[in-house]
């Protein structure tokens, strides 16, 4: 008998292009889908709100960086703003950037070459981002990206470092966003990355890879991912960070295909 161990997750700023937001997410959780959403500043929190929807994940900060003094007091105060928004939603779940992130997904403040001091600097930060989310009863997440295509410039992006960033800080309330689309463009041996993550994960994210669309449009093979996260125990969030390679409805359908299990 087919079941989904997992809680599966759409992020309604990549689906239903055609619908106003709070109209996606109404169609994502008629659909049995948790919703996750990027910056609350552009959105209809009351509305939202009323749709019902079960919210898995929103972007925990406005601005700010790991690493410059001055962007790091942004960068926490705009997470105690996120987590009062969080708290309206019910949302357990906040995301990271290794620094603060503008126009198409780039660096505010690109960086080159990650030195030491901004590794220690981004730890105590982190520390203190922890704290907050254990004040609040929430959870923050550091989301590994690639550099190659779509987040050059980025520091502590791949896997492995956003992995050593949150096993030094050593909270349950800062674990790591594992998305194996970023992950497979700079890194790949997916199976193996998630194995070694273990407890550190707090979700998944999916897309395929090229063309960061649903599973089953590229290279990944999905099925394997998720017989391997189950194995492992896993049975949290998996959510799809995508677009749709033609009909929303039916790239959603692909999506809980590929994390149902026989």
């Amino acid at each position: 008998m087919s079941f989904t161990p997992f809680k599966l997750a759409i992020s309604a700023e990549m689906v239903f292009l055609d619908l106003p937001f709070i109209e996606r997410v109404k169609r994502i959780h008629a659909l049995g889908f948790s919703a996750e959403i990027w910056s609350w500043t552009t959105k209809d929190i009351p509305a939202l709100v009323a749709t019902g929807a079960d919210f898995t994940s929103m972007t925990g900060y406005i601005s700010g960086n790991l690493t410059d003094p001055e962007d790091i007091q942004h960068l926490l105060d705009s997470a105690r703003e996120s987590l009062a928004v969080a708290a309206r939603l019910n949302c357990p779940s906040l995301n990271l950037h290794g620094t603060g992130l503008g126009d198409k997904g780039l660096p505010v403040k690109p960086v080159a070459h990650t030195t030491g001091r901004m590794w220690l600097s981004a730890c105590k930060t982190l520390e203190k981002i922890a704290r907050l989310g254990e004040d609040a009863g929430r959870v923050f997440l550091l989301e590994n990206l690639n550099t190659e295509v779509d987040h050059p410039g980025t520091p502590f992006a791949r896997a492995d470092d956003t992995l050593a960033l949150i096993e030094a800080v050593g909270s349950p309330h800062l674990k790591m966003n594992l998305d194996l689309y970023h992950a497979q463009i700079g890194e790949g041996n997916l199976i193996e990355l998630i194995q070694r993550a273990g407890s550190a994960i707090g979700e998944i994210q999916v897309a395929d890879v090229p063309g960061r669309m649903e599973p089953g449009t590229g290279e990944i093979h999905y099925p394997a991912i998720a017989k391997a996260l189950f194995g492992m125990g896993y049975t949290g969030v998996v959510g799809l960070e995508g677009w749709a390679s033609g009909d929303s409805e039916a790239a959603l359908e692909r999506f809980r295909q590929a994390f149902t299990l026989d």
